[in-house]
């Protein structure tokens, strides 16, 4: 029998990620003035997702010893949320409202971040039914270009 201790594995690896003496990758997020950088490390960003692996090898700029990536179009509230997912495994999206989640799992698909978009694909399909026939013609637009968004889709069917 196996004995998981997930949980303190995500919290070691979240303090990981508030280490600011030990990463090698730097992720500008966000337009002036409205921009952060981010500091990560290049095995977990490289083990959590595609997207990074790639980004790493093709697209990466080297400068003082570390790899930049620039993430521009993405929000700094929605790369905290991402950030937080590829090192604890953990997305809290109480409170949040449906556009932003809407947009956060445009992102997830993004990042190729499967499980994070079926979750909260789900999320908007089961509690956010209300918004999603509000927003339905933006949302369904943006959604149907992505292939993978049957599930959104179908669902988001349910609610006209």
């Amino acid at each position: 029998m196996a004995v998981k201790f997930f949980e303190n594995l995500s919290n070691n690896y979240l303090e990981l990620l508030d280490d600011k003496e030990d990463f090698n990758i730097v992720i500008n997020v966000g337009e002036s003035p409205n921009a952060k950088v981010f500091q990560a490390h290049s095995a977990i960003l490289r083990c959590r997702s595609l997207y990074f692996r790639n980004e790493l090898v093709n697209n990466s700029k080297i400068k003082n010893d570390l790899k930049t990536i620039d993430s521009k179009n993405i929000s700094i509230q929605k790369f905290e949320i991402i950030i937080k997912y590829i090192y604890g495994g953990i997305v809290v999206i109480e409170k949040i409202d449906a556009s932003f989640i809407f947009d956060l799992m445009l992102i997830a698909y993004e990042f190729l971040f499967e499980e994070l978009v079926k979750h909260l694909e789900t999320h908007l399909i089961e509690k956010e039914a209300h918004w999603l026939r509000l927003n339905f013609t933006r949302s369904y637009q943006r959604a149907s270009r992505i292939i993978s968004f049957k599930n959104y889709k179908n669902g988001a069917m349910i609610f006209l």
